[in-house]
């Protein structure tokens, strides 16, 4: 394993073709998980991986949570049928 203090820093071109690959539904989703957990990507993308993907669980929970509170209050404010 290489020493992470020495990596590469990634060029310009390197961020976009990542933000690029990043854009496209489903891959990049695939790709955060490769780039993030990989032994042989950059350190340096492999935590901008990990990071972007804790940001898509916290907005994941925030979403199930108002939008589970969202569903309970319009289910509470259903008219009841008297048949």
């Amino acid at each position: 394993m290489e020493n992470r203090s020495s990596a590469p820093v990634m060029s310009l071109g390197d961020w976009i073709i990542t933000m690029i690959v990043l854009a496209i539904p489903i891959v990049g989703f695939i790709m955060l998980f490769v780039w993030g957990f990989s032994s042989s990507a950059n350190p340096n993308k492999a935590n901008f991986c990990k990071a972007a993907l804790i940001f898509y669980l916290i907005g994941l929970v925030l979403f199930f949570l108002f939008g589970g509170m969202a569903m309970i209050t319009a289910m509470n404010s259903m008219p009841t049928s008297g048949m």
